[in-house]
């Protein structure tokens, strides 16, 4: 199995790229639940998982 470079700990987007570590852009996800009609918005994910920011 490939490995997968994570940037954990760099906060720099030019340093995330020039390391070549994945990026997930989430703004189509933000788009998506700002569309839909919920009493609740629960989001489930692990700790230090963007729960916070993409909110």
């Amino acid at each position: 199995m490939a490995r997968v470079n994570l940037p954990y700990g760099i906060d720099n987007f030019a340093k995330v790229r020039e390391s070549n570590c994945y990026y997930i852009d989430k703004t189509g996800f933000i788009k998506e639940l700002l569309d839909w009609t919920f009493d609740v918005n629960l989001i489930t994910r692990p700790r230090r998982f963007g729960k916070t920011l993409t909110m």
